[in-house]
């Protein structure tokens, strides 16, 4: 992936592989991820039940200006829109997502091909319809409070 900012941050990828020893430092990891990021970009996460994707962007939108109250997993609506410092962020879940059709009446290309930055989790489910230049992400939980995060 790409990133859209001009400025000397380090690429996306330079941040994995990774492990995190507890909620706190995946939320953190996530934060470090935010700041290369930029309107525009998507992050889909892959990773089973408890893999840490949800903490993964909470710390990642936190770290963009969105108050840590208002990021929780969109398991049932499928999608929250939040309003960051850089523009909106697009957070969705894919794992109730039963026929891609649903994905096309929820306005996905938009959110995926947008201004805004798009964080899709279960995105293993929509593969298909990534960008090319989305950055793939897979969390492993390793056991207790581990985490694994890599490029996928």
């Amino acid at each position: 992936m790409q990133s859209n900012r001009t400025s000397d941050i380090e690429p996306p990828t330079s941040l994995f592989p990774a492990e995190t020893t507890s909620p706190e430092a995946t939320r953190a990891l996530g934060a470090r991820l935010a700041a290369t990021l930029a309107p525009g970009d998507v992050v889909a996460l892959d990773g089973d039940l408890g893999a840490g994707k949800t903490q993964f962007i909470k710390g990642l939108c936190e770290a963009l200006g969105v108050p840590p109250e208002q990021i929780t997993s969109p398991t049932f609506t499928l999608v929250h829109e939040y309003e960051g410092t850089d523009g909106p962020i697009y957070h969705i879940d894919a794992y109730r997502i039963e026929r891609i059709e649903e994905l096309y009446e929820l306005g996905f290309e938009d959110y995926a091909y947008g201004d805004g930055l798009c964080l899709i989790e279960w995105a293993e489910r929509i593969g298909p319809l990534l960008p090319d230049d989305a950055l793939r992400l897979c969390l492993t939980h390793l056991g207790g409070t581990r985490r694994q995060i890599d490029v996928c």
